[in-house]
């Protein structure tokens, strides 16, 4: 006992000793205290963005860190052209993205470029110089995936998980909405079934111009354009691809499985006319592009992108102009809807500077993409209520052609409504069949354009949870 004694006496005045040393009260000095730099390669709306957060929040950063963080360097194309934010005091300005990468002096590489060429380098080679990574690139996540993954698990091999290096990248999909932390932290214990989202802005702007404004695809479309919502070219938006490759990176993070882009079903919202939403209306709901995915039997993962009708009841059918929302429907927690802006300067400059933060403050995550599902695949296969719109020449026999084709593929048809013509141009129906899959859907919908009296292509989409079910 009395060695026992003398031993504790011991540690306890070493304790005392260690902790009057070291101990940093909170008063400390913010220029005692340590910094964590920060380059950032991209000088453009998001850039700029994110330097404006970190200088209006500095002292409330430090504070929740007990660092400074500090914009020591900003790579752009361009170094004489005039920037519309303040440079931060101490910054400097560079066209040279490695003077980021191989210095010493910088701690996080914030890479807000876009792109999937030079920004991959930019992001690759940072990881492989000890530099932790932001990025909003989703496109560039969804085509090097599987990559950056591998490559993250080689420069932290043999690493603590306190000392590994961190890649983050909460602003690439849906903006300023915290989706990505949300299936990092809140579903280890839950099941997700279904993610169904509203997941690209330009086109949801569109939609709602189409819908709530009368306005016709074209004229949606240029208003877009003048607001700065589309691209000079749309394509990625209104193809749908776009929100493809969120919905990418969204399933691994829910159920583990790393799919092909290409694999994916996608359909944009270029087929789209004010008939269909005059349907739409009729039937007592709306038109949104969405991206679902869904857990179906034995392990299978099934997604899409594509214009679903959406009932006036459903969550996401109030979600109007360029705001985003993702609903997660699990076994513990139902429906969680998240919804926010999902572009802008400020809204995704505002995740780019909470994933700095996380870094700053030490959050570590081994496993950013959440563990892989070796037992999950990927099946293009998906059952769903459908619509189907035809535009036709009149003649007898249409109707009973239609139900032939249908009983022929397995597919029970729940009613036909044929809304009141304005116009010869306006000759159209509508199907809307009871739950059945996509594949028999899509042989229906190849039959029925071989008629003779079908004019022009079929219009057909999912409907998401039909209320008359």
């Amino acid at each position: 006992m009395k060695y026992f004694a003398v031993t504790l006496a011991s540690l306890l005045a070493a304790s005392e000793a260690f902790t009057a040393h070291n101990f940093k009260p909170a008063s400390l000095s913010k220029t005692s205290l340590d910094a964590v730099n920060v380059g950032i390669v991209g000088g453009g709306v998001v850039g700029g963005g994110i330097c404006e957060i970190l200088t209006k929040k500095s002292d409330y950063l430090t504070a929740l860190c007990s660092d400074t963080i500090e914009v020591k360097s900003i790579c752009v194309r361009d170094l004489d052209k005039p920037r519309d934010f303040e440079i931060p005091e101490g910054c400097s300005l560079t066209d040279k993205a490695d003077d980021i990468l191989n210095s010493d002096d910088i701690d996080v590489v914030v890479e807000v470029m876009g792109g999937t060429t030079i920004a991959k380098d930019v992001v690759f080679n940072a990881l492989s110089n000890g530099k932790h990574v932001v990025t909003a690139n989703k496109a560039l996540i969804a085509d090097c995936l599987a990559e950056i993954e591998d490559h993250l698990k080689k420069v932290n091999d043999g690493k603590s998980a306190e000392d590994s290096i961190q890649f983050n990248y909460e602003a690439a999909v849906c903006g300023g909405i915290p989706i990505i932390n949300s299936l990092q932290s809140d579903f280890p214990g839950d099941d997700i079934d279904m993610i169904a989202g509203i997941i690209n802005g330009c086109t949801n702007f569109m939609l709602t111009a189409m819908d709530r404004d009368g306005l016709s695809y074209e004229a949606a479309l240029a208003e877009a354009s003048k607001l700065g919502y589309a691209e000079a070219d749309p394509t990625l938006d209104v193809g749908g691809f776009d929100a493809r490759s969120k919905l990418k990176i969204l399933m691994r993070l829910a159920y583990g499985i790393d799919v092909e882009e290409s694999n994916i079903p996608c359909r944009g919202i270029q087929e789209l006319t004010a008939t269909d939403y005059d349907y739409a209306k009729s039937l007592g709901g709306t038109i949104k592009l969405l991206g679902v995915a869904q857990r179906e039997e034995d392990g299978k993962v099934s997604g899409f992108v594509s214009p679903c009708y959406i009932a006036a009841t459903d969550s996401l059918s109030s979600v109007n102009d360029a705001t985003n929302a993702v609903e997660i429907s699990s076994s513990n927690l139902q429906r969680t809807t998240y919804i926010g802006q999902g572009a802008g300067r400020y809204p995704t400059a505002n995740s780019c500077v909470n994933d700095i933060v996380a870094i700053a403050k030490g959050d570590v995550n081994v496993s950013p993409f959440n563990p892989a599902d070796d037992g999950a695949k990927f099946v293009q296969q998906y059952d769903s209520v459908f619509y189907l719109r035809l535009k036709y020449s009149d003649q007898v026999g249409i109707t009973r052609q239609c139900g032939e084709i249908c009983e022929k593929y397995g597919v029970s048809i729940h009613s036909i409504l044929q809304n009141p013509r304005s116009s010869k141009k306006d000759d159209s129906f509508v199907i809307v069949t009871e739950e059945v899959s996509n594949t028999n859907m899509k042989k229906v919908v190849a039959e029925l354009e071989g008629l003779d009296w079908v004019q022009g292509p079929a219009f057909w989409m999912p409907v998401l949870r039909p209320d008359w079910m």
